[in-house]
């Protein structure tokens, strides 16, 4: 266990960050695979809004700094890319 005061901080700060990160990601994970289980079962409508919210997930993450912004970017690029071959089909 920490001894000096700044040490002590840390650790409760951390926890915090901590807490907040678990739940950010929480909710980028539950978007995520909901968007992905639409686009597989080939349900365009909802499968557009469900990537939509995935979108909003993950870009308030990053701005958070849960998730860096190029992994954001990749995950967005193959969920759209994924969205438009089933409108496209």
């Amino acid at each position: 266990m920490a001894n000096h005061r700044s040490a002590l901080k840390r650790v409760r700060s951390s926890a915090k960050r901590r807490l907040r990160n678990r739940m950010v990601m929480g909710q980028v994970r539950s978007a995520l695979k909901q968007a992905r289980a639409l686009i597989v079962a080939q349900d365009v409508e909802a499968a557009t809004i469900a990537v939509k919210e995935a979108v909003k997930a993950m870009d308030r993450a990053a701005e958070k700094g849960v998730l860096h912004k190029n992994n954001v970017a990749r995950h967005k690029s193959r969920l759209t890319h994924s969205l438009n071959e089933i409108k496209a089909a």
